[in-house]
């Protein structure tokens, strides 16, 4: 299991098929939606009790170690039927939200023509590479992410995904919710709507275990109250809408859930992790740390601007051309916007959080830069950048490869964990 590569999104389906055909009536699989491009949605459940429990995986599209816990996790429920007879629950998983984007970002998992693993192939996916993974990089602008449908004063329309999973949600009213996320480079963190005792101390636990470090304080959700390092608790007085960078609100469907007394957590499991982010020591100028990593993001967005300019007038041509342009023109451009949020909070006062800004810093701009080279096609001055960008975080942090077995089993676990003490 160490080596085991994510699946690609048909992967993913042939693999659920195969294990309900393999189990039948101990799992089920229904389509729950169509995506804007007409691709299923797919919920695979197991169990039979009259509550339940949903995971959403494939929220984002480059994120794609949901999709293999939430389906390892229901093979394991079909070898041992006596895990969820105890509970009473039902256990619902969403295999990917966004199987559009998906179908886009999976392309670095196979180094084969439209689907894609870094660098040199199938050999290489037990231990990929930054550069590798970061030239066939892909995630959807703010408002094409359908975790987040804008709220209801946006005249935008609420895509097809986004009404998916509130049907979903309105149909089940789970006890538990879990959306599970990846990060290219840091650490492991969790994100609660409610305090559930025990849940830190366990979380904690099953991190050190696997050797997975916890991000010291978050900056993730800098509204939330940080109960323990790598453990934030939505404040009883949140909003339920969410604004990022760029400006767009939206309605999170996971604070959605609340309305049903539903617990949500975000599970998010480093790809590359980074020891540093776990160093709680203090440090002694916090501002000067906030500086440099501004520094690094407004400089290094520039220096892309200067980069594209130089190419002269060229515009992408085909849908997805057009898609990676849009995605990598809005980073381009929320460098301000994000270095006001860094300068408005109190960031940066442990080793671990300076750490975190500096990682964010460099891949902001090296996301945009990623998607900006696929979308002017493949301009060597943009792929020069690109590796040397992604070289340099690697580098700079000592990102070291997570196998996705670890991955994998510091979400099934905490999932395990919480939904014991919720159920």
């Amino acid at each position: 299991m160490r080596g085991t590569p994510y699946p690609t999104l048909g992967e993913l389906l042939r693999r659920a098929r195969a294990t309900v055909a393999a189990r039948p009536g101990a799992l089920r699989l229904r389509a729950v939606g169509t995506s804007r491009a007409g691709r299923p949605l797919w919920l695979l459940s197991a169990g039979h009790g009259p509550r339940h429990i949903l995971t959403v995986a494939g929220a984002h599209a480059n994120e794609p170690v949901g999709g293999v816990t939430s389906l390892s996790l229901a093979e394991r429920f079909a070898r041992e039927p006596a895990l969820l007879q105890e509970s009473g629950c039902t256990w619902n998983f969403l295999l990917c939200l966004d199987p559009d984007g998906a179908s886009l970002a999976g392309r670095w998992l196979t180094g084969r023509p439209g689907e894609g693993l870094p660098g040199e192939g199938r050999a290489a996916e037990a231990s990929p590479t930054l550069r590798g993974y970061y030239r066939r990089f892909y995630r959807p602008a703010f408002a094409a992410q359908p975790e987040f449908p804008p709220v209801a004063s946006d005249p935008r329309p609420v895509m097809p995904e986004s009404e998916a999973l509130v049907r979903l949600i309105d149909e089940l009213r789970p006890v538990v919710q879990f959306s599970l996320h990846g990060v290219e480079v840091g650490g492991s963190f969790l994100q609660l709507t409610r305090a559930v005792p025990g849940a830190a101390a366990a979380y904690r636990r099953i991190a050190a275990d696997l050797g997975i470090p916890l991000e010291h304080r978050p900056f993730d959700g800098m509204g939330w109250l940080a109960e323990s390092p790598g453990v934030l608790v939505l404040p009883d007085s949140s909003p339920t809408e969410e604004r990022d960078p760029s400006g767009f609100t939206s309605q999170a469907t996971w604070l959605y859930a609340m309305r049903h007394g539903t617990v949500s957590a975000v599970v998010e499991a480093p790809f590359w992790s980074v020891a540093g982010v776990s160093d709680p020591r203090p440090v002694d100028e916090p501002r000067r740390e906030v500086a440099e990593a501004s520094e690094i993001l407004l400089g290094r967005a520039k220096q892309l601007e200067a980069v594209v300019g130089e190419l002269g007038p060229r515009s992408p041509e085909t849908p997805e051309e057009i898609a990676h342009f849009t995605a990598a023109r809005e980073l381009m451009d929320i460098g301000p916007g994000v270095v006001d949020t860094w300068n408005s909070a109190e960031l940066a006062t442990t080793v671990g959080n300076a750490v975190s800004l500096g990682v964010a810093a460099r891949r902001i701009p090296l996301r945009a830069a990623a998607m900006m080279r696929q979308a002017l096609g493949g301009a060597p001055a943009l792929d020069t950048l690109v590796e040397a960008w992604a070289r340099e975080l690697a580098s700079t942090f000592d990102a070291r490869w997570v196998p996705v077995a670890d991955q994998t089993e510091l979400q099934i676990r905490t999932m395990l964990a919480l939904a014991r003490a919720l159920v």
